[in-house]
Parts: structure tokens; sequence; C-alpha cells
């Protein structure tokens, strides 16, 4: 650590705010984004290089105007509200980076509900109608359900459903079933939240039908199915159909839920893969209420999308946590869009960007991957390796979690460390994210969108050419 009397003289000569504020390099900046917001980011910018002055060790950092407004330009960009990324992880719906990629027209949607909107009136009659109605009569159009909630993410869905049929009373589900999903969220705690009480049937790996037949007491209210859309349990296993498990429920007079986590519209010969059962069949297969979410393979904002039977589904939206729970009218006007995609399947992989990426097959993504790569060599230094490879893209955030999906990355090496370059990529405006395959950084072009791969080359020479 540096002497007192250095750190202090260091000290000196941090500018004045107001100096790196009339800067040249912040001037466009402070036109573009207002005096006050890039005051507060030049102060936490002054504030940080403070403290690691005081705090010594390493190299002592750049003071000087340029290098300081170069900074304060790099936290602006850093934290403007949700900075946009280029994903080329090849994870399709990353929890961190946002999950779906909606389609252009779920993004118009929210841009045109950010002002006044048809929110909750009915425009024919002047009354004031549900806020998800237009949603709903899609969703039963796709689905065959008789009535549709949407609520704002599937645990908000398992917690109403529980709560409004079967609140106070016993609820069974399988041991085989108890998932805990990202965020710590867990099957039983969501059930002791809801008021009901878990019974647990069976084993891990084994759950009869008699094993449900033999819990059904007095006190049972309902039946709960949940699929493991985060996980699958392979090998000496077995459990009973939907179908048995709904005749059962109804020959005792007890509504079934299913939980299906993910949930998809599409069938696997639909999507052309995978093994995620379609919404539609577990009603036709006599759940009274299904529930999955809508920012995974549905691909649109969060939500929870609850479809069941006018009676069920009515109660629910009666109930008292239905407000509590409700979506706002972003996520109701990207609903909507995303939903009218399904609408028309021939044009549904052109315009809904997660079934694109799911379905797209290989041949069409290497030359996609060979752009980038001819792209990227024809600005990096000497000793760069730029290679296209094959690699494996997965869904990501719980969905169809056994599913490798083939595909090719461009991989790079050199002449920083992967670590390094990763890191520089990520902290770039925009940023991309990443992958270490083998002690080299690659870019799957699975999940790059639609022009982002000219892009993304411009910011990899960028990085490789600025090696510290």
């Amino acid at each position: 650590m540096a002497p007192a009397d250095e750190r202090q003289a260091l000290l000196r000569q941090l500018p004045k705010v107001d100096t790196v504020l009339d800067s040249e390099p912040l001037a466009a900046l402070v036109t573009e984004q207002g005096r006050g917001l890039v005051a507060y980011h030049v102060r936490r910018t002054l504030d940080a290089l403070r403290t690691s002055l005081l705090n010594g060790g390493g190299a002592a950092p750049q003071l000087d105007l340029a290098s300081v407004s170069t900074a304060v330009a790099k936290s602006l960009h850093r934290d403007a509200p949700l900075p946009r990324v280029l994903n080329a992880t090849g994870v399709i719906l990353h929890s961190g980076l946002g999950r779906a990629p909606m389609a252009p027209s779920a993004t118009a949607a929210i841009t045109r509900a950010g002002g006044y909107s048809l929110l909750e009136v009915d425009r024919a009659k002047g009354a004031r109608h549900a806020r998800d109605s237009r949603a709903a009569a899609i969703l039963c159009e796709l689905t065959g359900a008789e009535d549709a909630l949407v609520v704002n993410n599937n645990a908000a869905a398992t917690l109403l459903i529980l709560s409004t049929i079967a609140g106070g009373l016993e609820v069974i589900c399988s041991r085989g079933e108890m998932v805990e999903i990202g965020g710590s969220f867990r099957i039983p705690d969501v059930m002791e939240a809801s008021g009901c009480k878990l019974v647990a049937v069976g084993t891990t790996n084994k759950t009869h039908l008699e094993d449900y037949e033999r819990a059904i007491t007095e006190q049972t209210g309902a039946l709960l199915v949940v699929h493991t859309s985060n996980y699958r349990i392979v090998g000496f296993t077995s459990s009973p159909p939907l179908s048995e498990i709904s005749k059962l429920s109804h020959e005792r007079g007890l509504p079934c839920i299913h939980d299906l986590g993910s949930g998809s519209l599409l069938s696997p010969e639909e999507l052309g893969m995978g093994d995620e059962p379609p919404v539609g069949k577990s009603l036709s297969d006599g759940a009274d209420v299904v529930c999955m979410s809508g920012d995974k393979l549905l691909g649109g904002p969060q939500a929870g999308i609850i479809l069941g039977t006018k009676d069920l589904v009515g109660r629910m939206r009666r109930h008292p946590l239905a407000r509590a729970l409700r979506v706002d009218k972003m996520a109701v006007a990207a609903l909507e869009a995303t939903l009218a995609l399904f609408l028309d399947r021939d044009r549904l992989v052109e315009n809904h960007p997660v079934t694109r990426m799911i379905s797209q097959p290989v041949d069409a993504l290497r030359p996609r991957a060979e752009a980038l790569a001819t792209a990227i060599r024809a600005g990096v230094p000497e000793g760069a390796e730029v290679e296209v490879i094959s690699i494996t893209s997965e869904t990501g955030s719980g969905a169809l979690p056994t599913l490798q999906i083939p595909s090719v990355a461009v991989a790079l090496k050199g002449p920083r460390s992967p670590d390094s370059l990763a890191r520089a990529l990520r902290e770039n405006h925009p940023a991309v994210f990443t992958r270490i395959h083998e002690d080299r950084v690659c870019l799957d072009v699975r999940t790059l969108l639609p022009g982002e791969a000219e892009e993304a080359a411009a910011i990899v020479v960028a990085a490789l050419t600025d090696n510290p």
C-alpha cells in the first residue's frame, strides 16, 4: 500500500465534479441524458476512485480528466435501464439475460401500452372488463380450455390455484415431483403458503395409482401433478399417466391440477424435438386446471397462465389474491401479441424467436457461423485463432432439461486469456455474453438474433485488438 502522504497527493489530483461534467467527452451525454443523471454517475465514479486510492493495493487508477470521463461514460452505459445484450451463450431461455427474446410484434405492443391503452375498457360497451380478457380468449382458442386467467408468473399461478381450490385442505402429490426451481422456489413451500397440507405419496423414482388412491381422505382437496420441467428421473422409474390420475380424482369428486412449469402450446412434433407435453393434451387428458409460464417456451413476457373449467377459473378470478398477483399492462400487451403468433402456425417459426432458435437446423446455422468467423478474422491481430466448431445449445430456464441441441459456434483463442476476453466482451456496450468451451471463448450463433452477428464481430475484433 502506498504511504499516506502519497495517497493524499493522489486524492488531490481527482478532478472536481463540475470539471468532469463540463469536459468535452461528456458533452453529448449531458445533452442526450441530462445534466442531473450524468452528475450522479460522475459522483459515483469519483467516489469509487477515492475508495480505491484510500484502500491502496495494485496499480494506482488513472486520474486524468480524459480517463475519468471515459469511466463515467462506461458507468452510464453499464447502468442504463436493462441494457441490451447480445446472447452468444447458446442458452435460448437464459434467466440472467431476460429469458425469452420476444417477437418484434410483442415489443411493439409494449411500446403502445406505455401510453394510454384499452387495458380494462370494453370499447363497444364503454364498461370495465378484465384486463386479460383478450389474452384469455386466444388461450381458450389455442388450447380448448373453457376459461383462462393470467397472473404475474407461474409461481403466482400455483399459489392462486391451491389457495382457491384446496385452501385448508390436503393436496396429494408424488414425491418424485417435489421440485425446486430457480430462486429456491419449492412446491412444498408454496403449498404451505397457500394454506394447504402436502400429502406426499410414492417414492422418488416410483409412484403408482394406488398410492394416490390410498392417500385420499375426507380432508383431501385436490390431486396435484407437477411436470418436472427442470429435470428428468431416468432408469428404474414409473408414474401413472395424467389421464389415470384425473380419472381417479373425478371418481372421488376431486379436482385434478397439472402444473406444467415451462409449458408449451406446440407438440414435440410441431417443435421438431424434445418431449414437452403440449398444454392442450393436459386438458384433454382430464386436468381441471393447468398452469404454465409465459416467458419460457411460450416466448412471451413473464406471466403465469391458468387454464381450466369456467367454474374453477371463475372462482380464482374472484379470489382476493387475484388482484395482488395480476399482470401489468406491459405484460398484457406483450402476451396478447405473442399468443396471436400461434394462431398462424405456418408463419410461427419466421416470427417467433424462441421457436425459431429451438427448431433451426444446424445446416442453416453453419453459413452464419462462417460469415461471423470471416468478419472476425479480417480484423483480429496476428496470433489470434478463429475457428468454426460444432457445439451444443440448450433451451435453459428449466425447459427441456435433457435436450442437447446441435449447434455451431465461432471459437476464439488468444492473444488474451479466455477469462479476460469473456469479461471484456461482457463489459462492452452492448455486452456480448459468451461461454468458455475447451479453453476457448465461443460464440454460439443459434442465440444471436438476426443482424447481431455483424455487430458481435466488430465488438470481438475491438476486444482482441485492445489487449491489456
